[in-house]
């Protein structure tokens, strides 16, 4: 049983890797799929992108890990270049959008020893054989999960009974399956936690919930900001005297984007 475990915990971390790689950069799961067929790298799916992203991509060929894989050198020779060199700039001429979004942010995958990850490396990851550089590592652990939960659910509700901010927060929140809609209500209602593998998949969208509830902008705070902010919530939660629900996190964003209000 040892292998299939290894295996698991590798499609998990492979995951990881991939969301956390597109949260960095802001891109869509569209960008590497078109980038990867305007140079000619190989042909990776938005399907696989995003079955990668949940976990639910288990055998994938060959010629996905060639194709991440090249992409992935191609972004970390642009890394001493400001923006996309002028080659690429060249490749991509016709492709504004795609230029545009590497412009922004083209940050690559980078071993421990800042190199860039090949395709092998890519698949040693995905089956268990090789860990995750230290920048990737999961970011919440199982142990603080449920206070993270607990933080993020008096954010996003003010201290508020479920019932009467119910329809504002499932109109904030961005993801359209039922299920992870389902799982969110129960998370706001104090019903359930995330886990941490769940949580960390949420990030993003939480953010955009934060910005659509008008406390934050998604683009301005970061997911790793965005999860220290709700670990000063848990630990504010502990302390008695503390600020307010919504007026302690605001507090700690305006503290974190350097702004004041007025």
């Amino acid at each position: 049983m040892q292998y299939r475990d290894e295996l698991e915990a590798g499609r998990e971390a492979f995951g990881h890797l991939i969301r956390v790689w597109h949260e960095r950069n802001g891109w869509s799961q569209r960008l590497l799929p078109a980038l990867a067929e305007r140079l000619d790298l190989g042909r990776v799916h938005s399907s696989q992108i995003s079955h990668l992203r949940n976990l639910k991509l288990a055998s994938p060929g060959p010629e996905l890990f060639v194709a991440l894989g090249r992409l992935n050198h191609v972004l970390a020779e642009q890394a001493g270049e400001r923006g996309p060199s002028a080659e690429l700039c060249e490749q991509l001429a016709d492709q504004p959008e795609l230029l545009a979004a590497l412009q922004v942010s083209s940050l690559p995958l980078l071993a421990d020893d800042g190199q860039p990850l090949g395709p092998a490396q890519l698949f040693e990851i995905f089956v268990g054989l090789r860990g995750l550089p230290s920048a990737f590592d999961l970011r919440i652990s199982e142990g603080e999960s449920a206070a993270l939960s607990a933080a993020l659910a008096q954010v996003f509700t003010a201290g508020r009974p479920w019932r009467l901010c119910r329809e504002q927060l499932l109109q904030a929140y961005p993801a359209e399956k039922r299920q992870r809609r389902e799982r969110f209500a129960e998370v706001m209602a104090g019903q359930r936690d995330y886990s941490a593998e769940e949580l960390d998949a949420e990030l993003s969208d939480l953010r955009h919930t934060l910005a659509a509830l008008g406390a934050a902008d998604a683009q301005a705070l970061s997911a790793d900001q965005f999860l220290e902010l709700l670990r000063q919530k848990a630990r504010l939660r502990q302390q008695p005297g503390s600020l307010g629900d919504g007026e302690a996190l605001a507090e700690a964003i305006r503290r974190e984007l350097g702004t004041h209000p007025g």
